[in-house]
């Protein structure tokens, strides 16, 4: 008890309140621009932790990122341009709500869901940590590789319609994620002699094109022709309303989204981007109605919103129990730590039990906190709405350009977000998803890397791929979705046959 009155007393006062607060709605606002990522919020926010005591520093990272994964949910619903990468699985249903006049629903599910999410991640933080974290450590490169195999077969349940072209579009994703060094040999590949592209393709600049430069391109196509966009319906009214329904309707989908987003989120490396993914993939393949995904479904949303924020909390176990980063944020935080002097791992356990506590109680103070500035963030954003075309489309566009610059700080990032919003445009108007791309941008390096690290270590026998219990389970699972797969489109494909066959 004297343990949490102390952590207590180091929370909550002036100080530190207001740090998490200027900090979630600094997070607010970067995450809302397209291209600024969580991760961006959080290392901007170094430099002025180095004046901070340890708990202020720890509330402003804790507030900011958990902030700025919600806050590109905003962009995604009013504009079809995902904020962050965590937004990008669900960003189609969330525009298509909006215009269908549900923008308040869209975004007031995805508001109270982070947030139950959010609660759900601290509370296996606070509960299981030490577990969890054993949990993660006992994955080695078989494990990681049939995850990001598992991951990538998402691509194959987030397809609408047309699985052949989901699957041509993630391969497109993949062979752009071969674009750089080699993971094992480290000799350049498919560079074409640019150093620049020795670093690979930048998946934040990627994914700007493929969503928000590809729309802006619509956007001018409907101005020079003289063709009237269609108007986003009027959404005024409260938030909230009708969002108590939704979660009523969806228990099991909210329990679902945050135990595998705090599961993922505690695998080092994975992060809340694969959660959401996963998380969105799974949803569809278990709803009654799989067929409305796409096309402005909340079911969707309820599951990966509670899934990447409930991944934010996940990333923090193997952080603090054993100094391993669960995600960039966290290993920007142990950064920090070290910084002040606190080394994480198991000794920070007993010697800094108050440290524990006092992160504990920033999580669930700061994830509360999303409900107000969240809703404050939302009603600021709705005046987009109110701007001509012609007006917000250079914005956007100027929005691009600055977020692609950021990530490489250098033209090339914005010269990739030309390249892809062009091959976004072209594939979409043929009818191809592009959110596979982006999938097999974000999977790729990791699926290459594990696979050939497992190669090596078992001198090229496939057969330890399944050696291992965990490993065994996770490929026996994705070689099931494969087969699944493969056997519902020869059934398709018989009866296609049979109805077009003459009598």
């Amino acid at each position: 008890m004297d343990v949490l009155l102390q952590a207590a007393a180091l929370v909550f006062e002036p100080r530190v309140l207001i740090t998490a607060l200027l900090a979630g709605a600094f997070g607010m606002f970067v995450g809302a621009m397209p291209g600024l990522t969580a991760t961006m919020a959080t290392a901007l926010l170094v430099p002025m932790t180095f004046f901070m005591e340890p708990i202020p520093a720890l509330a402003a990272i804790v507030s900011a990122s958990g902030m700025a994964i919600f806050a590109g949910d905003i962009p995604g619903a009013l504009l079809r341009i995902p904020g962050t990468p965590a937004s990008a699985a669900y960003v189609e249903d969330s525009y298509q709500l909006s215009m269908k006049g549900k923008l308040n629903l869209a975004l007031g599910t995805n508001l109270l869901v982070s947030c139950i999410g959010g609660l759900f991640g601290v509370a296996v933080l606070i509960a299981a940590a030490p577990l969890l974290a054993e949990f993660a450590l006992r994955f080695t490169s078989y494990e990681y590789f049939w995850l990001a195999a598992l991951g990538l077969s998402c691509a194959i349940f987030i397809a609408s319609a047309d699985p052949l072209k989901a699957g041509i579009a993630l391969l497109i994703g993949l062979a752009l994620a071969t674009v750089g060094l080699d993971p094992t040999t480290g000799v350049p590949r498919f560079t074409m002699g640019q150093v620049d592209l020795m670093a690979g393709v930048e998946f934040i600049p990627a994914m700007i094109g493929l969503f928000a430069l590809a729309e802006v391109m619509r956007g001018v196509i409907r101005l020079n022709h003289a063709t009237p966009p269609t108007p986003m319906p009027r959404n005024d009214g409260p938030l909230f309303r009708g969002v108590g329904g939704v979660i009523r309707r969806h228990p099991k989908n909210i329990a679902r989204g945050s135990m595998m987003g705090t599961l993922i989120g505690a695998l080092p490396g994975a992060g809340a981007d694969i959660a959401a993914w996963m998380a969105y993939a799974v949803s569809k393949r278990f709803s009654k109605t799989p067929e409305k995904y796409g096309e402005g479904h909340v079911e969707g949303l309820v599951d990966a919103s509670a899934a990447n924020n409930a991944a934010v909390g996940g990333a923090w176990i193997p952080a603090l129990v054993f100094g391993i980063p669960g995600d960039s944020v966290t290993a920007i935080v142990i950064g920090v730590l070290y910084m002040k002097g606190l080394n994480p791992g198991p000794t920070v356990f007993i010697q800094n039990p108050q440290l524990i506590y006092a992160v504990f109680m920033i999580f669930i103070l700061t994830t509360l906190m999303m409900v107000p500035l969240g809703w404050a963030a939302v009603k600021a954003a709705r005046q987009v709405l109110r701007v001509p075309s012609r007006v917000l489309l250079p914005i956007v566009l100027s929005f691009c350009i600055v977020g692609s610059f950021a990530m490489t700080n250098s033209v090339f990032g914005i010269v990739i977000m030309l390249a892809l919003g062009l091959l976004g445009w072209l594939l979409e108007e043929n009818g191809f998803p592009v959110a596979p791309i982006i999938l097999g941008l974000v999977l790729g390096p990791m699926f290459e890397r594990m696979f050939m690290t497992s190669m090596i270590k078992s001198g090229g026998d496939l057969g330890a791929f399944f050696d291992r219990p965990i490993a065994a389970t996770l490929g026996v699972c994705v070689l099931l979705i494969w087969g699944l797969a493969l056997f519902g489109a020869l059934r398709r494909l018989r009866t296609r046959r049979a109805t077009v066959r003459p009598t």
